[in-house]
């Protein structure tokens, strides 16, 4: 499944990726490849995102690298829309 991250200032991560665990806001949920449609408000946590990470030195100072297959994200809030595949993830 295809993922991006978008912040006002810029996009800050877009590739294919595995799964994505996100905090939303009745609690934390995970999204894989083929998951329902779906629009939800996102919460003060940590996007953990799974899969294999293409170009992991470019990455943001943003994004914490825990290993070659996974890196997070801390935010304060934002919306997250799944619909054929694609994440996108709005946050500040």
């Amino acid at each position: 499944m295809y993922l991006e991250i978008v912040s006002p200032e810029k996009t800050l991560f877009n590739g294919d990726i595995d799964s994505v665990l996100v905090p939303g806001a009745d609690g934390d949920f995970q999204m894989l490849n083929n998951h329902a449609p779906i629009v939800s408000t996102l919460i003060t946590g940590t996007i953990k995102i799974f899969g294999e990470i293409r170009d992991l030195n470019e990455l943001p100072e943003v994004f914490s690298l825990i290993s070659s297959k996974e890196i997070h994200l801390n935010i304060s809030s934002g919306v997250i829309e799944m619909k054929e595949n694609k994440v996108i993830i709005l946050t500040d």
